[in-house]
Formats: C-alpha cells, sequence, structure tokens
C-alpha cells in the first residue's frame, strides 16, 4: 500500500506549472522534437488538468456505490493515459480521430447474457491505439476481438476469484528468488514439450532473464514482462495458466478494455446492470466486483509508474 500512495503523491508534483512545462520540455525532447520549449509551455497546462481530473475521478470513486464505479474509474483512467500520450505527442490531439474512445462494444443480447463471454473490439483509430502504439509500439491487436474473460484471467489479483467461483487456477507464480520452474504441471497447462515451451518463453520475453539448472526461468526484476505478470499487493511475478489473445497485451491495456466494457453498461444497458447488482445471479457480479476493486488500486499505479519512469 505505501508503493501506492507514493505513487499517487507523486501527481502532486505536476500541480506547479514550472515543474510540469520542464518536465514535458524534457520528454520532447528526448523523442527528438524540434519546438520542445515551445510546446511544453502550451501543454504544461493541460497536462496538469488531466491529471487532475484524474485524480479527483479516482477519489469520487471510491466513495460512489457500485452500479456508478465503472464510469467514473474509466474517466479517471483516461485523463491519465492523455497526460501520458501529451509526454510522448507534444500535438495531441493533431486530429479528432485520436478524440475517439478506439474500442467498441457490441450491441447486447438481453437474453441469457454474459459479461464473460462478452467482446470488445481494438478499432484503428482512437485513444486506445494511439496511446498503446505510442508507449508499448504494439499494434498487432488493431481489429482484434478480446473477450472479457481472456483478459481477467490475465491480471494475478484475480487468481483467487477464479479459483473459489470456477474452479479454475489461472496463475503459476514465480517463488520469492523471481523464480518458475519449467514442471511437468506447467507443461501440461501448455500442452507442450520442455524445449518447444523455453522456446516459446525465449521468444516473446523482451528485458533480462536468464535460466537455470536448465529449466528454471529467473527474472531479476518484479515487473510485468509479457507474458509475465506481476501482482502489486504481493509482488510477486506469475505466468498465467492459459493461453490465448491477451498473453501478449500490457496489463494497462486490459484495464482499459474492461473499464470501457462496464462504463458501457453502466451507462446504456441500465436495466441489466442494476439487476446484476442486485440479483446476483452467477459469477459475473464477484468477478466484476472484484475487478473494480483491484483496478481502483492498480491502474493508477501502473499509470502513474509510466510519468514516474520519465521524471
Amino acid at each position: 500500500m505505501e508503493r501506492i500512495h507514493q505513487h499517487w503523491d507523486s501527481i502532486h508534483y505536476f500541480q506547479s506549472a514550472e515543474y510540469s512545462q520542464k518536465f514535458l520540455k524534457k520528454c520532447y525532447e528526448k523523442i527528438g522534437f524540434a519546438q520542445a520549449e515551445t510546446k511544453s509551455y502550451d501543454n504544461c497546462y493541460s497536462f496538469m488538468y488531466y491529471l487532475e481530473q484524474g485524480e479527483l475521478y479516482y477519489k469520487q470513486a471510491v466513495q460512489s456505490p457500485i452500479s456508478l464505479q465503472p464510469i467514473l474509474l474509466f474517466y479517471g483512467y483516461i485523463h491519465f493515459i492523455k497526460a501520458i500520450v501529451l509526454t510522448e505527442d507534444p500535438l495531441y490531439p493533431e486530429t479528432t480521430q485520436v478524440l475517439a474512445h478506439g474500442v467498441t462494444s457490441r450491441k447486447r443480447k438481453k437474453q441469457h447474457y454474459h459479461f464473460l463471454q462478452d467482446e470488445v473490439k481494438v478499432q484503428k483509430n482512437g485513444l486506445f491505439s494511439h496511446f498503446s502504439t505510442l508507449v508499448f509500439h504494439v499494434k498487432h491487436i488493431i481489429g482484434e476481438k478480446l473477450k472479457m474473460e481472456d483478459l481477467l484471467v490475465q491480471i494475478p489479483e484475480l487468481e483467487e476469484s477464479f479459483q473459489v467461483l470456477l474452479k479454475r487456477q489461472t496463475m503459476l507464480w514465480f517463488n520469492d528468488e523471481n523464480e518458475l520452474s519449467i514442471d511437468e504441471a506447467v507443461l501440461d497447462n501448455f500442452h507442450m514439450s520442455q524445449d518447444l515451451f523455453i522456446h516459446y518463453l525465449n521468444e516473446r520475453l523482451t528485458g533480462n532473464f536468464t535460466w537455470t539448472k536448465g529449466n528454471t526461468l529467473h527474472i531479476p526484476d518484479r515487473m510485468e514482462q509479457l507474458p509475465i505478470r506481476w501482482h502489486l499487493s504481493k509482488n510477486r511475478l506469475a505466468l498465467p495458466s492459459n493461453r490465448n489473445e491477451a498473453n501478449l497485451i500490457p496489463e494497462i491495456l486490459i484495464h482499459y478494455a474492461i473499464l470501457y466494457n462496464l462504463s458501457m453498461i453502466a451507462r446504456y444497458e441500465t436495466e441489466w446492470w442494476i439487476e446484476l447488482l442486485k440479483n446476483r445471479t452467477n459469477e459475473d457480479y464477484p468477478i466484476i466486483r472484484s475487478f473494480l476493486n483491484v483496478t481502483t488500486q492498480k491502474a493508477p499505479y501502473l499509470l502513474l509508474d509510466i510519468l514516474k519512469q520519465k521524471m
């Protein structure tokens, strides 16, 4: 929890126009932007206000009933994202295309609708793709349909919810030394031989890692390194035990897609949403509730960490 508070504290450094201007100038110089000085002056108040509004939405969400939380959390989230985009794109918003959310949800079927089976589609234009291209350089997900269940099982903090409610193990945990032994249980999950699985990870891991004793993966840094995830409160690494479309999507984008969908439901599918909250007929309700608790803590941490790395 202390780490979370430190990140919230770092927002307040940016409530100085002088500091924010110097910070943006440094960011623009780093990307080789010719008018770093001028643009940092032009953008510093927008940058400050995005962060200020983002924080207000999150603070309001904590005090609000669950029926309103998705809307407040999503708007808080995109305000933080706009602040980050402004550090990478001095001309933002250059066109109206980048103002759209960048993901769409399908029209809901009234009968037998199940949130875990719902999907969002990633659009070519909009904030989602602009942010993901600038910060994560991921273009492979544009046009993809992302299923809520595939996204939710990628979040380590939700493992217990899936275990209790659906009897599913979603994570393979690294030990305290940041090691994961590739044993039979791991290989059975992925339906791969040991050699093939080691090759699978070697192709995907981008940061520092080593293999010890031949089949034990060691990662020195406790941070997300796809497909490996990171648990905020446990400060532990985990490998999702299910291979799906979301394995190589950064967790920040996962929270965006789920929050977008939940906020659309809360706004436009009011009857289904309120019935879910009142009747709680299946596991949708406890899983959504668990996700909202996790994202309220973890999403601002992940987003503000991007800014903190640039300070």
